[in-house]
């Protein structure tokens, strides 16, 4: 039986919670109880604990060594109703639903705190609007009836369960952290960067690469100041629009070389030198701050830190403890699985049922063989390169492939033509000149005119591929969700995620069961989200003792 419950704090370390029946009215008597933790700890037996945000109470909870298996985060949820209707970016707190829902002034959501460096529980020290326990009631009530009103409400229903999920394994992840050896970063920068003089300044590498710009040059310039070396190329003779390395290449000069190494370690000593390792790695663990669906397409980021950002050269610092292993899972080529399970080709669907390499199959299906070209036409087609050879292969792979080619296509005019779009479970593209902060997306072209049409072809490249890339997104959160559910009982814990890639950090032993239960749960995710297919989501584990060995 599905009980809930609604539970929110009081002041001090109390509680006000009351159990619901199906259509989200109380089922009893509103309870004042003196401990929030209690509270949910006396009670195993409820199935889903509905509560304002999961960032307030979960981790109150999680320090306390009590963990719930299912809760409806309501500000998360009021986002992904919002978006579905066309109202992407309205406030999204329970305050602002409440408002909305009685007919107030709308307040703007607060600003989401960053994660301070050291300070495991800043990213849930989220300043909020006091909100009466009546009207979460009502604010909760409304949503179950605008779910009904979707275009798919039980695909909907699941979207909202799945990331309500994603923000339970997020506060897991974040409390257990990702194991980091401070011994091995800091052996680590020493061999790229050499010493740092007087201990403390910049690093022995670093200086002796500038001098040789310098001397390159001919006079001093400081490489780490890019209007410094463009100018210094133009009175060499050398014009320059920026000092990214594929045109530097460009160019012959004795600075080249040097430059392009100092700019590498450069990166790594500002990104991930000894002060972020002195301010994001305590007790041998790293806490970024997973903030689930953070991009309009769903993809997660992280709140600080640069958590999704890990260089690989200093992933020899991911080490997991002793007698410990990390199992590493990549999801195989995961985006035209994706677009085969969402089309429903039943010609790519049958290629995709493969494990194997998809492109290598599409090659010998349409492309004599030729996987490179196999690779870009199918990149092509869900990003968008619609002109020159991507034409052409596109036009091959239409042939073989009509009806997700139609798919991805059918999307593009829906954007150019300023309509929406959504995923398989109903997460909606912003409407159109919405800004979009997905880096993970081609950002449109916002800052056209509205007649210009290059801002709608724009558009139209952006919500052709939001649709791939925001199914997989619906994908992941329900692999996660099952994944979090084998691990049940284990000694295992999540501690990374990025789209298709996940890390769990187990005693050796375990690591076997660890890997075959993420296939597992790929398997029933893609059943879960996109009904029966052939479709195979194949993942590609590796057990091993460092991130690094792993890749």
């Amino acid at each position: 039986m599905d009980e809930r419950w609604l539970i929110a704090p009081t002041d001090g370390a109390g509680a006000i919670l009351v159990r619901l029946h199906p259509d989200g009215q109380p089922a009893g008597e509103i309870l004042h109880e003196p401990s929030l933790v209690s509270s949910v700890a006396a009670r195993p037996h409820v199935t889903r604990w509905v509560w304002r945000s999961t960032a307030e109470i979960y981790p109150r909870l999680l320090a306390a060594g009590v963990r719930v298996e299912r809760c409806y985060d309501i500000e998360n949820t009021e986002g992904l109703l919002l978006g579905h209707f066309g109202r992407l970016g309205e406030p999204r707190s329970a305050a602002a639903a409440w408002a909305r829902l009685s007919g107030r002034p709308v307040p703007p959501d607060p600003p989401l705190r960053a994660v301070v460096p050291g300070e495991q529980s800043s990213l849930f020290d989220v300043p909020t609007e006091s909100v009466p326990f009546e009207a979460l009631l009502r604010v909760y009530a409304d949503q179950l009836a605008r779910h009904a009103q979707t275009e798919y409400p039980d695909r909907m229903r699941l979207l909202t369960a799945s990331e309500s999920s994603a923000m339970l394994i997020a506060a897991e992840m974040d409390q257990a952290g990702l194991p980091w050896s401070a011994e091995e970063h800091r052996k680590l920068l020493t061999e790229l960067l050499g010493e740092r003089f007087g201990g403390t300044g910049e690093p022995r590498r670093l200086t002796e690469l500038a001098e040789e710009i310098s001397t390159a040059f001919g006079h001093r310039v400081r490489p780490e100041l890019p209007a410094d070396i463009l100018k210094a190329f133009k009175t060499a003779g050398h014009q320059l629009k920026s000092t990214r390395r594929w045109e530097l290449e460009q160019i012959d000069h004795p600075a080249v070389a040097p430059l392009i190494e100092y700019k590498k370690l450069y990166r790594i000593y500002t990104a991930n030198g000894w002060t972020w390792l002195n301010d994001w790695v305590h007790d041998g663990r790293f806490r970024p701050g997973f903030v689930p669906g953070g991009t309009v397409s769903g993809r997660w980021i992280t709140n600080g830190g640069g958590g999704l950002q890990i260089p690989k050269v200093i992933r020899r610092a991911v080490v997991a403890d002793p007698g410990w292993s990390l199992v590493v899972a990549d999801a195989s080529q995961l985006e035209p699985r994706i677009l085969a399970a969402i089309s429903r080709d039943p010609a790519l669907m049958q290629v995709a049922s493969d494990p194997g390499d998809l492109y290598k199959a599409v090659s010998d299906e349409a492309f004599s063989g030729d996987r490179a070209q196999a690779k870009v036409a199918i990149l092509g087609a869900i990003y968008g390169q619609t002109s020159g050879d991507g034409l052409k292969n596109l036009a091959m792979l239409r042939k073989r492939f009509p009806i997700a080619v139609a798919y991805v296509d059918d999307a593009a005019r829906a954007g150019e033509d300023g309509r929406l779009v959504r995923t398989y479970l109903g997460r909606t593209s912003p409407p159109l000149g919405h800004p979009v902060d997905d880096a993970y997306l081609e950002g449109p072209a916002t800052d056209l005119p509205l007649t210009d049409p290059r801002r709608a072809r724009s558009w139209g490249r952006f919500t052709r591929n939001f649709v791939v890339q925001g199914s997989a997104a619906d994908w992941a959160l329900l692999m996660l969700a099952a994944l979090r559910q084998s691990l049940t009982g284990l000694k295992a814990e999540l501690v990374f995620f990025q789209h298709d890639e996940v890390i769990i950090h187990c005693p050796t032993e375990e690591a076997a069961q660890v890997a075959a239960e993420i296939q597992s749960a790929s398997n029933l995710a893609g059943t879960l989200t996109f009904g029966p297919t052939p479709t195979n989501f194949s993942f590609t584990t590796t057990t091993a003792k460092t991130y690094a060995d792993a890749k």
